[in-house]
């Protein structure tokens, strides 16, 4: 029965996140799709995160690092093994989310067309599953532009059609074993952020198709993987990220485009933000994370 179905790998990254980690291993095993695999990838953590899981999770197959590689090299640390596999996709995955039991066997069904390189799905709020925080995404190298449809809106179907992007969030991505295999490994370069949008942007320039697949949901525990909402040292993380996306893949009279961009975020951002939480529903009683 499995051997009809590809082969996916899925990739946790962890570093000192024991509970968030476990919630996300204990919402994987409600998956239909029949023929996957988790990897945890764990970044030197000290908080008895590896102890838990060799203890709870025995299939779940565990790489240590003895340091913190970060978003890009713990992933990369487990992309290694998996191109020394027979995976036929990996599924990268924040450990700060839980999944729809459906999510995967949407998201393969999507990639199913030999043109489509990455597929991510819609991602909703874990504490407001009646919001999005992702419906698919742009960027705009030349401005260090990377923005997210559907951001803090309402999921009342208004983003319920499949679409080509440009743009897919690291947060939850799919991507075909050829993907891999030509685009290669996430540029650990990119210290914190933009290390998604540079990957797109890469599978783009191969001739790949980027598709949003919003049949696939999870449910995401916003910046809960990094200690909580955004401050100033995350701010300062993201726009240096983002000036390095500049310089990789935007010619270097484009600089003064990021500039501009960069002042209009400073003061538009907080502003939107403020206008669509406040035009959000009341939160309702009962909110169910399950399949329709």
């Amino acid at each position: 029965m499995q051997n009809s179905f590809p082969k996916v790998a899925i990739v946790v990254v962890n570093w000192n996140r024991r509970t968030l980690t476990l919630e996300c291993l204990d919402s994987l095993k409600s998956l239909t799709y029949p023929n996957y695999r988790i990897m945890v990838v764990d970044n030197g953590s000290s908080d008895g995160s590896v102890e838990a899981i060799e203890r709870n999770y025995l299939d779940v197959s565990l790489l240590r690092s003895t340091e913190n590689l970060r978003y890009a090299g713990g992933n990369n640390l487990a992309l290694k093994v998996i191109l020394e596999s027979d995976d036929d996709f990996v599924l990268l995955l924040n450990n700060d989310t839980t999944v729809d039991p459906k999510c995967l066997d949407y998201l393969i069904a999507a990639a199913s067309d030999p043109r489509v390189g990455l597929v991510g799905p819609k991602i909703l709020y874990h504490d407001r599953p009646d919001v999005i925080w992702f419906a698919g995404g742009i960027v705009k190298p030349a401005w260090g532009y990377v923005r997210h449809y559907g951001l803090r809106q309402s999921d009342d179907g208004s983003f319920d059609k499949s679409l080509s992007v440009s743009f897919l969030t690291g947060c939850c991505l799919l991507i075909k074993r050829e993907v891999l295999q030509r685009v290669g490994l996430l540029d650990e370069n990119f210290y914190l952020y933009s290390e998604d949008a540079d990957y797109c942007l890469r599978t783009a320039e191969e001739g790949f198709q980027l598709i949003y697949e919003p049949r696939s949901r999870i449910f995401h525990k916003v910046s809960a993987s990094t200690g909580g909402g955004y401050n100033l040292q995350k701010w300062k993380h993201r726009y240096f990220s983002l000036f390095r996306l500049v310089r990789k893949h935007a010619p270097f009279y484009a600089l003064p485009l990021f500039g501009l961009n960069l002042l209009w975020e400073l003061v538009s951002l907080p502003i939107n933000a403020f206008l669509q939480t406040k035009n959000l529903p009341a939160p309702q009683k009962s909110q169910k994370q399950s399949s329709n």
